[in-house]
């Protein structure tokens, strides 16, 4: 698919297993961005740094000012000697219609060969923190279809977990569908059960406006949802946790367990 963004319809599910049981699947579409192309995307309807009924802005990602994100994402690449010499995509829910929640996003990196060699998860939190997930292989082998990594949890995310135990993360891409698993486990073992996945389609006029008409409260409905999701786990008496101090780093990695700060070389943008 040589166009440089695609659009990802689909659905998110989200299982918590105990002390009670709560499942939830809702229809989401997310983008995902060529970050090298974004200046050749020209779609009725989106826009990039700029209004439009579905949006990106680079200073909602990475080093969060507005800077080159490829550029950024190449300088933790290279701090973390991973060999992604290849194209970077950012897959991603956009702002629509101006509001914009990401529970996660994620930087796909791939060398040249079209093999993925590591993947960003970038989480944020209903407070406004954010948090970076580093993950590749130990090996230095491509992530497949089968490959499961692990990151150790660092922030809260939920008042109903505490920021224990770690995230195992799968990645299952055709060339007609994206699949993202993550799994979260406590000391107790598996506790949570997550997975995002879709039909990619090239983004287009056609495309796009296909899913805005179906999805037009997209973003905002992302939001409203996991507070009325947190609203049954209130009800089922789950566990309340108060939330701790934010991480003071802001990247751990699947492949150095000590998490340290990224140092981000910025760069005017330029598309």
């Amino acid at each position: 698919m040589n166009a440089p963004a695609q659009i990802i319809r689909g659905q998110v599910m989200h299982q918590r297993l105990r002390p009670a049981q709560n499942r939830f699947v809702y229809p989401v579409f997310c983008l995902r961005l060529n970050l090298a192309r974004l200046g050749d995307i020209n779609v009725s309807g989106f826009g990039l740094n700029r209004w439009r009924p579905v949006a990106i802005y680079t200073q909602d990602y990475g080093p969060k000012d507005g800077s080159n994100l490829e550029q950024w994402m190449r300088n933790v690449l290279l701090q973390y000697g991973i060999e992604a010499n290849g194209e970077i995509w950012l897959h991603t829910f956009p702002r629509v219609f101006g509001f914009v929640f990401n529970p996660v996003s994620f930087w796909y990196c791939y060398d040249r060969d079209g093999g993925l060699r590591a993947v960003l998860a970038e989480v944020n939190n209903t407070f406004g923190e954010t948090h970076q997930y580093l993950i590749a292989a130990n090996d230095d082998q491509c992530i497949e279809a089968d490959t499961r990594l692990e990151c150790i949890k660092m922030m809260h995310v939920s008042p109903f977990c505490e920021v224990q135990g770690h995230y195992q993360f799968g990645f299952r891409d055709t060339a007609q569908t994206a699949w993202v698993g993550i799994d979260y486990f406590d000391t107790d073992g598996l506790l949570i059960k997550t997975a995002v996945g879709g039909k990619r389609e090239a983004l287009n006029r056609q495309t796009l406006w296909r899913a805005l008409l179906a999805q037009p409260l997209l973003t905002l409905g992302v939001f409203a949802r996991i507070h009325w999701q947190a609203f049954h786990l209130w009800r089922k008496r789950v566990p309340f946790f108060s939330k701790p101090a934010p991480p003071t780093i802001e990247l751990t990695s699947s492949i150095h367990p000590t998490p340290h700060k990224v140092v981000a070389q910025h760069s005017e943008l330029t598309s």
